[in-house]
């Protein structure tokens, strides 16, 4: 059974995104989620701590996961727009690792609603198929922002391959109260150097069916040789 994560107070409590009813939904469900689990929290209480009618929470979210969801998104778009650092000449595993750890800094106002996040998805496997979801399609966006391809089956593959890893550096994350993060950054290098390896293998094994059928010929049309013929008058 999962360990009930000890609660502490965050650095500074995280800025208003804004004054839309969307932006004090996804502010409140966060709050709520630094104090208890996100299965313990309802819609009327979100509402409440937002100070939004039910009717205008509605108007907005279709459910509480929804909000999780409507958050998730938001700290894309913010790791998507900021940083204007040229890392294109970078190896990508370092490109990846700069838009990884510009992830965390955006997260870092939300740790603890964090921990309590991934505390509920330990003791709920659906819940944890739902956040695992929201994570590959976060994963998608932060490859293409390092310059790595996820189209295809294999930027799928990519793609879960770093929500499994990047799940296993915020467990390291969560816990790392230290200015530098070194354990952070040294998770986030060991799953990154396994992710390389891992991509590389499933390169390899994509590229069996084309060596077993060979070079791909082309048919040979001989329109030179073959004069037509012509019906004598």
């Amino acid at each position: 059974m999962a360990r009930r994560p000890s609660r502490k107070a965050p650095a500074s409590p995280p800025p208003p995104r804004g004054t839309s009813d969307r932006d004090k939904a996804m502010d409140a469900l966060m709050a709520l989620l630094a104090e208890r689990p996100l299965e313990e929290i309802g819609l009327a209480e979100v509402a409440g701590r937002a100070g939004l009618k039910l009717s205008q929470l509605r108007a907005a979210f279709g459910s509480v996961l929804a909000i999780y969801a409507g958050h998730i998104k938001d700290i894309d778009n913010k790791v998507l727009s900021g940083s204007e650092d040229d890392m294109s000449e970078e190896p990508p595993r370092e490109r990846l690792f700069d838009v990884l750890m510009r992830r965390l800094e955006v997260l870092a106002p939300y740790k603890e609603a964090m921990r309590s996040v991934m505390y509920s998805a330990r003791r709920h496997p659906s819940l944890a198929l739902a956040l695992n979801a929201m994570a590959v399609r976060s994963q998608r966006w932060m490859l293409e922002a390092a310059g790595i391809s996820a189209a295809g089956p294999r930027g799928a593959l990519r793609a879960q391959g770093g929500a499994l890893m990047f799940a296993r550096v915020l467990s390291v994350w969560v816990d790392d109260e230290s200015e530098g993060h070194d354990r952070t950054m040294a998770a986030l290098d060991r799953g990154l150097a396994a992710a390389e390896r891992w991509d590389g293998f499933i390169g390899d094994l994509c590229a069996i069916p084309c060596a077993l059928r060979g070079p791909r010929r082309r048919r040979r049309y001989r329109y030179e040789d073959e004069e037509p013929e012509v019906d004598a008058a």
